[in-house]
């Protein structure tokens, strides 16, 4: 029987000529684990995270997972096969040579974490999130494919974005969009529930900007900075303006 500790000890052995043997290994393992997930009803987690996979197996594309997912800090390079749903929250974060989102459940109940990835595209991203959404410190220049509307918060702090098209229309919770590279904030949330972050980028103009912001303002450290009567003309700040 193939144990999961002899796996990840094997992994660090310094034999560059094993990798390729234990990849086999550990592929003929995770399809062992969805099998007796399947037949146990789906209604757990499932943790595929931390192994040396490249690639998801073929069993788990049509499984719906009854709560958590998580295949980050891995190889993989493709979310191909990936859960069709998933109930509570999904992850991949930390998967250096991940660069698309293509293959990602149809439909997340809980959080989607993609941070830490190399992220070029949100192409394939759910078309609605019940939780929070994080595609923050990635290669992501626009957020076309992102999903329409996000129940929680929406971070994509540290990107090179120039703009905000393709952003949700709605965020339940706050919108954090700091350190990547903004010139203008056309196509931000007409809605956030709490917070609004755009601070540490290269804006000129407030046009664009959510019209309601249900906490803070945070618009500090841009390209000019703004007044306080430059952002209550464009948008109903329930809380405090940081400038």
């Amino acid at each position: 029987m193939i144990k999961l500790k002899d796996i990840l000890l094997e992994s660090s052995a310094p034999n560059l000529l094993i990798p390729r043997r234990i990849e086999g290994r550990v592929e003929k393992y995770v399809q062992l684990v969805i099998q007796k997930y399947i037949k146990d009803g789906s209604t757990g987690d499932l943790n595929l995270s931390g192994l040396k996979l490249t690639k998801l197996p073929s069993n788990l594309k049509n499984v719906s997972v009854g709560r958590n997912f998580s295949c980050g800090n891995t190889n993989l390079t493709s979310l191909v096969n990936a859960p069709r749903s998933v109930g509570r929250n999904f992850y991949c974060s930390y998967n250096p040579k991940l660069t698309s989102l293509v293959g990602a459940p149809s439909s997340v109940g809980g959080h989607f974490s993609c941070d830490d990835n190399n992220l070029t595209s949100l192409d394939g991203a759910p078309s609605s999130v019940g939780g929070d959404f994080y595609c923050r410190d990635n290669n992501l220049t626009s957020l076309a494919g992102a999903p329409s509307s996000v129940g929680g918060y929406f971070d994509c702090v540290n990107n090179k974005l120039t703009s905000l098209a393709g952003a949700p229309s709605s965020v339940g919770g706050y919108f954090n969009c700091s350190f990547t590279k903004l010139t203008s904030l056309v196509g931000a949330p007409s809605s956030v529930g709490e917070d609004f972050y755009c601070g540490d980028n290269k804006l000129t103009s407030l046009t664009g900007a959510p019209s309601s912001v249900g906490g803070d303002f945070w618009c500090s450290n841009n390209a000019i900075k703004f007044t306080i009567e430059q952002v209550r003309a464009v948008c109903d700040v329930k809380g405090e303006i940081i400038i």
